[in-house]
C-alpha cells in the first residue's frame, strides 16, 4: 500500500498509515482453511488528496504480490478510512 500512496505523492510514513486486519478460519471439507481476510486501512492524507488515495486503495489488490498470490483461494476485502490534514 505504501508504494501506491507514494506514487500519488501521498506520504506513507508509519505514523500516517495503519491497518487493522481480521481473518476467518473455517473447516472446509475436513481441512482448516483461511477463507477470508479483511483489511481496513486508516490513512492520514494531505488535504485535497482523498480521490488519489482512494484510487491507491482501489488498485492495491491487483498490484500487491500477497493479494495476487491468494486470489481465488481466499476472499479479500480491503477498505480505507481517510483523515485529511
Amino acid at each position: 500500500m505504501a508504494g501506491a500512496l507514494e506514487a500519488r505523492q501521498i506520504p506513507s510514513q508509519p505514523e500516517r498509515l495503519y491497518s487493522d486486519v481480521q481473518g476467518d478460519i473455517e473447516n472446509v471439507e475436513g481441512v482448516m482453511r483461511i477463507t477470508e481476510i479483511r483489511v481496513r486501512y486508516r490513512i492520514r492524507i494531505p488535504s485535497g488528496k482523498r480521490e488519489a488515495a482512494q484510487r491507491a486503495v482501489d488498485t492495491h489488490p491487483v498490484k500487491c504480490p500477497a493479494a495476487m498470490s491468494v486470489q481465488g483461494c481466499i476472499r479479500l476485502q480491503i477498505e480505507a478510512e481517510f483523515e485529511e490534514e
